[in-house]
């Protein structure tokens, strides 16, 4: 990916979901609306529980700092980024949830250990929990008009307004675990710690509004961060300044490139909008369409991020679920005992087992860009299941399988099949 100038976006066309429903602003009014008076109010942790973990060393090419997978990515998507301004974990980790669903994280030795992905998983769950058994924020979702239902199908990838609540909470955990792999350079010295500081010095506003999403998803997945703390007077932390100007670049580069594609595609191509959008998808799977659709010069933050004023009263999603999550994770981090296991190869052996699990597959994206790597190697995809993580194909063999998943882990995911207790 190279920096470019920003082009401006195109013109749109009418249309319930269509890209004149286009309203970053009003969808995130619309998600404040919802969320007020609080998400995941009732949600608890679920009690004291040992939990079984394999850790597996990461394999740095030789003579490199970073994975195959991660130099890969690092040169093809996060340009001006250096490798040395990135920091990655020394050790992959493979649990069971208290769902039964398998799972996958990163973590950096020395530092917090294994705890901080397994603890934040629990309180993803808790929380989602909440969401589900909220009947006041259904009857809130049901009560929303067909235009407020457009401005989401249009503006945001997830569009269902419980399906972005639930990202948004993974996408809290997500930023607590991989800046636990900075831990180590900071002044928190334990989990909980470690999370009210981030909360306290801004770090989760900061991901927010200086990332963008799928770049913090997919180091995320390949257990890399592009950051780097400084402590400051008062024993909080923040991001320096070199760390600012290259998350702003990288951003930057995004927004340009995605404008570039729908320019060239509603022009030299004549295509509508609505196909452009299709078809960058299927060429540019890491550039969200709503970056294409962006005025000239603006930069977006989440739509969690932004203020409202509600009853009187400022609101913004994001510090509302952010307390709530650190809180949460408090409470959950004690109650959890970690036992590590022997890490094994069986999982890459065998019969050609149809049935696996992708942990770290977190929203529709995903979905689309997994089906696409199995399909590509013409290997027939039944089912995708975004909240069980759970993956059926038709693999020809054991080393089909292999190497199937060999494509995935390219791709930044995890897979890894099913254990026993917890087939379906």
């Amino acid at each position: 990916m190279t920096t470019r100038r920003e082009a401006p976006a195109p013109a749109v066309a009418a249309g319930s979901g269509s890209p004149a429903d286009y309203d970053r602003r009003a969808a995130s009014r619309i998600l404040a609306d919802l969320a007020r008076p609080g998400l995941s109010r009732t949600a608890t942790t679920t009690g004291p529980r040992p939990v079984t973990v394999t850790r597996t060393p990461m394999r740095p090419e030789p003579g490199a700092r970073l994975t195959l997978s991660q130099r890969l990515y690092l040169e093809a998507f996060m340009s001006p980024c250096r490798a040395d301004q990135v920091t990655t974990a020394t050790h992959r980790i493979t649990w069971t949830d208290s769902d039964g669903i398998p799972n996958t994280g990163h973590i950096r030795e020395p530092g917090l250990g294994a705890i901080m992905p397994v603890a934040v998983r629990e309180t993803v769950l808790a929380m989602w929990h909440s969401l589900h058994a909220d009947g006041a924020l259904a009857a809130r979702i049901a009560a929303l008009t067909d235009h407020e239902r457009a401005v989401l199908a249009a503006t945001t990838t997830d569009q269902d307004p419980i399906d972005i609540f639930r990202v948004g909470i993974e996408a809290t955990g997500r930023a607590l675990t991989q800046h636990a792999l900075l831990a180590d350079a900071g002044p928190y010295r334990t989990p909980a710690e470690f999370a009210r500081g981030l909360r306290d010095s801004g770090i989760f506003a900061a991901v927010a509004t200086r990332w963008y999403w799928e770049q913090q998803a997919s180091t995320y997945r390949r257990g890399m961060i592009a950051a780097t703390f400084e402590t400051h007077s008062d024993g909080t932390v923040g991001y320096t300044a070199d760390t600012i100007a290259t998350l702003r670049a990288m951003k930057d580069a995004t927004i340009g490139d995605a404008h570039t594609v729908m320019r060239r595609a509603t022009t030299e191509e004549g295509l509508s909008v609505e196909a452009a959008i299709d078809r960058y998808h299927d060429e540019l799977d890491l550039i969200s369409r709503q970056y294409a659709l962006l005025p000239d010069g603006v930069r977006p933050a989440c739509l969690a991020a932004a203020p409202h004023r509600l009853d009187g009263e400022h609101y913004s999603v994001l510090p509302d679920v952010v307390d709530r999550f650190v809180t949460l994770f408090c409470a959950t981090v004690s109650g959890i005992e970690i036992i590590e296991s022997e890490d094994t190869a069986a999982e890459f052996t065998g019969a050609a087992d149809h049935l696996f699990y992708v942990p770290d597959m977190n929203c529709k994206h995903c979905v689309r860009t997994i089906g696409t790597v199995l399909e590509s190697m013409r290997i027939t995809v039944h089912e995708i299941d975004l909240i069980s993580k759970r993956v059926r194909a038709e693999f020809r063999s054991a080393r089909n399988r292999h190497r199937a998943f060999e494509a995935l882990r390219d791709s930044g995911y995890n897979p890894t099949l099913a254990a026993p207790d917890t087939a379906p």
